[in-house]
């Protein structure tokens, strides 16, 4: 299981990741970097707080994993 600051870290890369590419494809759409920045932000917003929420959210479902042998 990740720990939080983990998730953390990785929510906050990815994030970044992801305003980098819908800033380029706001500006792309709408001609404008103000309005391409803004759904950018706002994007990038709800996508953190989501990312955020599933990873914890999967990292206490035991389904699927496999136990670690100690030895």
């Amino acid at each position: 299981m990740d720990t939080r600051q983990r998730t953390m870290l990785k929510a906050v890369l990815w994030n970044l990741l992801g305003l980098l590419t819908m800033s380029l494809i706001g500006l792309a759409m709408t001609g404008s970097v103000a309005l391409g920045g803004a759904m950018a932000v706002a994007n990038t917003v709800v996508g953190f707080v989501a990312y955020v929420a599933y990873e914890r959210f999967w990292a206490q479902v035991r389904w699927g994993r496999r136990e670690r042998s100690h030895g």
